[in-house]
């Protein structure tokens, strides 16, 4: 069976928290619950690195402001997880040539962050920390739930995936205007600070 479905659903859970995709494919290949993860995934320095990278990204993605700093930093970071990781699973598989897995789970990954980016822009245009922790929660739980659902039911666990990621997608779209609000109001503090050092 092709492994399209799983490539596709990592490459939206890479584009929320590429760190606890790894992870959680990684311990899941290790422990013997698929052999769709490659060798690379279950190695202990890896599980230990993204481990730790995984719960940074907890904490500061709950944090307003902070998380959008995180995402801005993790532009390149999240879909360059997605398209790695979905070469690698289908270079373990062979169903699929690795360069369209790549693709696939590379463009997949950036949706999605853009997506996850663009909500946490509109969230902090009035920013408290329940929002920004609730919404960190979910998203965390989602990911943890979709890619456990993904090693069993990978083709429901896709569907699902591709229902969110539209979903996300439009409330981008509605929320395009608290997202502008919020990068002008970013642009105006740098341009305060940069006439205050001036000064």
């Amino acid at each position: 069976m092709s492994v399209l479905p799983l490539i596709f659903t990592a490459g939206w859970a890479s584009g929320i928290n590429a760190y606890a995709v790894v992870f959680l494919l990684g311990l899941f290949g290790r422990i013997g619950w698929t052999d769709d993860v490659p060798a690379g995934l279950e190695r202990t320095d890896v599980l230990v690195a993204a481990g730790v990278l995984f719960l940074i990204e907890a904490v500061a993605d709950k944090i307003p402001y902070l998380d959008s700093f995180w995402d801005a930093v993790h532009t390149v970071v999240r879909p360059a997880s997605g398209a790695v990781v979905s070469a690698l699973i289908a270079g373990q598989d062979d169903s699929l040539p690795t360069l369209f897995a790549a693709a696939v789970g590379g463009t997949t990954a950036l949706a999605s962050h853009i997506v996850k980016a663009g909500t946490r822009m509109a969230i902090n245009t009035s920013p408290e920390p329940v929002t920004n922790i609730a919404m960190s929660t979910a998203e965390d739980l989602s990911v943890g739930g979709i890619i456990t659902l993904a090693v069993f039911f990978p083709v429901l666990a896709a569907v699902i995936a591709a229902i969110l990621l539209a979903i996300g997608l439009w409330v981008v779209y509605l929320c395009a205007g608290r997202i502008r609000r919020y990068l002008r109001r970013r642009r105006e503090r740098r341009e305060t600070r940069a006439v205050d050092a001036l000064e």
